[in-house]
């Protein structure tokens, strides 16, 4: 599988990252460690988690992910074939959240303790803490990066205007800045004044900010769970409405030409957007995980590309370019 290097770091992962929400919780450990061998034999090395994945899900209290990612590498004795992004910053049982000092070094070492590494690729600020001072935390982060347990940091929930305010902080003071943004993104465009409770969008103008600054863009919820293919999901009120009708339409076209699947297209869109989006894939079945990969199989056209871009609203797409 190809290789990325993340932002202006020396941090290079596979061209699609794995989502690991339900590993160890309604994904069993078994289930779990047959899935990430199906990804890691067609050389996926990149796995994306958090600290209280999956508290929300009954009998879980976070940490169960991590767990089991751990478990595997261990099992594999492949930690050093992997890149491992893990995130900090939602309360769950044992945690307060937020972003001070004192939480990011605790959660770390119980992060690093739980993939049984010594190390994290890629840090995460899972969202935002307005209450704790922006120099607290970048400090803090910077304090694992000169100790070596975090090679990378990235910002995940943050707003633009919070990225672009902590790296400038982090310049003037010399530590490390935020090299990755990892976003919630799909093929739909959220309707105006769409709420998504703590998950942000990738904007056009994040888009911008990011190419501008070398900053890699990573993408979660790609496929909506399985709202594009499945009867039984209808698309979210969120996006629904005449110009997801006008998406799906050229989607669905695309797909044809392409001899590709709908996900697959759209996991190539995103590979080959202008910036490039790298997408986190999953899947709770090998059938599913395998469609994915074989994203990296289709290639568009530039005509495809611009078809899909411009349907729907194609001022969007204008308002970028200028």
């Amino acid at each position: 599988m190809q290789k990325v290097k993340l932002g202006k770091t020396d941090v290079e992962v596979s061209a699609l990252c794995y989502g690991t929400d339900l590993i160890g919780s309604r994904i069993d450990q078994a289930n779990s460690f047959a899935l990430f061998d199906l990804f890691h034999a067609h050389g996926g090395t990149f796995i994306d988690t958090g600290n209280f994945y999956a508290s929300w899900y009954p009998g879980c209290v976070g940490g169960e992910s991590e767990t089991v990612i751990g478990h595997w590498m261990k099992a594999r004795g492949n930690r050093d074939q992997m890149q491992i992004s893990t995130k900090l910053g939602f309360d769950y049982p044992g945690s307060d959240g937020g972003l001070n000092a004192a939480e990011i070094e605790r959660e770390c070492e119980k992060s690093l303790q739980r993939l049984q590494t010594d190390r994290i690729d890629v840090y995460y600020a899972h969202r935002d803490d307005f209450d704790t001072p922006l120099d607290e935390t970048m400090e803090a982060f910077d304090r694992l990066i000169k100790a070596g347990k975090v090679r990378a940091l990235g910002a995940s929930n943050l707003w633009l205007w919070r990225i672009a305010e902590a790296n400038m902080l982090s310049a003037v003071k010399g530590w490390a800045p935020y090299s990755v943004v990892e976003q919630r993104y799909t093929y739909f465009r959220p309707r105006h004044g769409a709420d998504f409770g703590p998950q942000i969008c990738i904007s056009e103008d994040m888009k911008r900010f990011c190419a501008h600054h070398g900053m890699t863009l990573i993408a979660y919820s790609i496929l909506l769970q399985g709202a594009y293919t499945r009867d039984d999901r209808p698309v979210p009120a969120q996006f629904a409405g005449p110009e997801a009708d006008d998406r799906m339409a050229a989607l669905e076209a695309v797909a044809a030409e392409a001899g590709a699947t709908l996900n697959q297209v759209i996991i190539a869109w995103m590979r080959q957007s202008d910036p490039p989006v790298l997408p986190i894939i999953a899947g709770s079945t090998p059938e599913q995980v395998t469609e994915n990969l074989g994203a990296l199989d289709v290639t568009l056209s530039d005509d495809q590309m611009e078809r899909l871009n411009t349907a729907g609203n194609p001022d969007v797409k204008k308002a970028w370019l200028r």
